[in-house]
């Protein structure tokens, strides 16, 4: 996992390469949007997560009281009134790219709040890791990939990579248990459906169980 000062010297970097270089790679995860500002969620090497957020210039304005500009202008006009927090429990999306860019997130998660102690937190983002690797698995079959319809009616032998995905108990090492599981059957999925960053995202989820 990465390190406090490794999270430092990345926002340092990015605004570096904001201020002087448009050329920015990563691994984009998923996209989420909240008003005229989409969020686009990246995956760096040990498995540090970057938001980059993009809004119209016209729209560029103050949204909360932790506001700080660092360099160029925000957009004349009263500031929005905060929008209601977003739940990271969107509907699933029906395109697999966006499906596996959304289990890593939440495989993120999952490990963070291991770490941190929250047990059932981090409970229901190991449940989301392997519910989205069942939806991809249905979408590569040919069958709906919502509301867990059609897990069931999955071959055998992909039902069979989802053994050790369920969480036994609240405490850290069934919850790692679990989470490695979840990720062995995602990346698989990811692997088996082409997705081109299936590869790289394996490479940076290594620092996770």
């Amino acid at each position: 996992m990465f390190t406090v000062e490794q999270r430092a010297a990345l926002r340092e970097r990015v605004l570096r390469l904001a201020e002087e270089d448009d050329r920015v790679v990563a691994v984009r995860l998923a996209d989420l949007r909240r008003g005229p500002t989409t969020y686009r969620v990246l995956l760096l090497p040990d498995a540090l997560q970057l938001d980059l957020s993009m809004t119209p210039a016209t729209a560029f304005r103050p949204a909360g009281p932790r506001f700080r500009l660092l360099f160029g202008a925000t957009s004349p006009g009263d500031p929005e009134v905060p929008a209601p927090p977003v739940s990271l429990f969107l509907p699933t999306p029906a395109v697999a790219g966006d499906i596996f860019g959304w289990e890593v997130l939440y495989a993120l998660h999952a490990r963070a709040c291991t770490e941190r102690g929250r047990g059932f937190q981090a409970e229901h983002y190991v449940g989301a890791v392997r519910d989205h690797a069942l939806a991809l698995a249905c979408l590569r079959h040919g069958l709906p990939a919502v509301q867990a319809r059609r897990y069931d009616d999955l071959p055998a032998a992909t039902l069979a990579r989802f053994a050790g995905t369920h969480v036994d108990a609240v405490e850290p090492a069934a919850l790692r248990a679990a989470l490695a599981a979840s990720v062995r059957a995602l990346l698989r999925e990811g692997v088996e459906a082409a997705l081109p960053p299936a590869d790289v995202v394996a490479e940076r989820l290594a620092a996770l169980p």
